[in-house]
């Protein structure tokens, strides 16, 4: 496979490289880490023919610039950050091919939500593969590109597919992704120790909170009325990303995808995983909410986001297929 390259002429708040994270390293203390909204990742490897978890880049907030050496099949899902190829808009959730020196800048969120955009390039993005996994882990200073957070003057290697010249226009249809929105209302399921806080559950699906300015890819603290503060003694425990900690000054943290594997804060809630692409699109400042929810409709919810994937992207002829089918009953 030729290999080419990119270039990151500016890296904005937060870029780093993904895929779908360590999924089987937490025993090792190692968190899961990889993309925050793993749909979103998911779908922009599959608009230009890579495995769904295979590493991308994803950018935090805007103000990224990449130049790109040779031609490259790309796609940008997520939220839309306004982004632009060669001067022209680029729509996210769907695939173009940029040229030889094109350049593509991503300026900031258009409207009221979406944070984090994945940019997905046709072949294998060249990125350290270490303890499992590709994506990086920036508390553990591996994975990625050299353990770290992209920078200006930073040079990526892309192995590209011999085909790469080739492709067929697809995009990724609306209904099949998950219901992005401001001030999303995130289903939540009972945490181990709810019952030994009824208030603080009760008061927590009863108000909305607004997202710190120090929230990061380890975990959102939020903002509300002071949850009824406890005394519990626990020892530690196993954590996983969508769990709700609260601390003893009463103010809820929500762990993200580099949640350390192991706390002693009490869990009083779960984000089911199926709303965790929601959450990864809220910003410091972005107001949430939660609602009760089942086992059963989590699982029912998630198998509705794979059967999504599944599916894959649109293009005229897959189109005309589900219109046929359609026709015929």
């Amino acid at each position: 496979m030729p290999v080419a390259t990119i270039d990151i002429l500016a890296s904005g708040p937060l870029l780093t490289i993904q895929d779908g994270g360590r999924l089987k390293t937490r025993r090792y203390g190692v968190p899961v880490g990889g993309a925050m909204d793993r749909f979103a990742l998911a779908a922009a490897n599959r608009l230009v023919g890579n495995p769904a978890h295979a590493p991308a880049l994803e950018l935090t907030a805007g103000g990224v610039q990449i130049r790109f050496n040779a031609t490259m099949l790309i796609s940008l899902t997520g939220a839309d950050l306004q982004a632009q190829l060669n001067g022209r808009p680029l729509a996210p959730w769907q695939n173009t091919l940029a040229l030889p020196g094109s350049l593509l800048i991503v300026h900031r969120r258009r409207g009221t939500w979406g944070g984090r955009a994945y940019l997905a390039i046709a072949g294998e993005l060249e990125a350290e593969w270490a303890v499992g996994g590709a994506g990086t882990c920036l508390s553990g200073g591996f994975g990625g590109y050299q353990g770290r957070s992209l920078r200006s003057g930073d040079q990526i290697s892309v192995r590209l597919p011999s085909l790469h010249h080739y492709y067929k226009p697809r995009w990724w249809p609306i209904d099949r992704r998950p219901p992005y929105r401001a001030q999303p209302c995130l289903r939540v399921l009972p945490g181990p120790q709810h019952d030994m806080l009824p208030e603080a559950w009760q008061q927590l699906l009863n108000q909305s909170f607004s997202i710190d300015q120090a929230a990061n890819r380890q975990g959102y603290r939020l903002h509300g009325s002071t949850l009824p503060h406890h005394q519990l003694s626990l020892p530690s425990f196993g954590v996983v990303p969508g769990a709700i900690q609260l601390p003893p000054d009463g103010r809820p943290i929500l762990l993200m995808a580099d949640a350390q594997p192991t706390g002693g804060y009490p869990v009083i809630a779960v984000v089911i995983s199926a709303d965790l692409p929601l959450a990864a699109q809220l910003l410091p400042g972005d107001r949430l909410s939660f609602t009760e929810t089942n086992l059963e409709t989590a699982h029912k919810a998630l198998a509705e986001q794979a059967a999504w994937l599944a599916l894959g992207p649109a293009d005229e002829e897959s189109d005309w297929l589900l219109s046929e089918a359609g026709a015929l009953g």
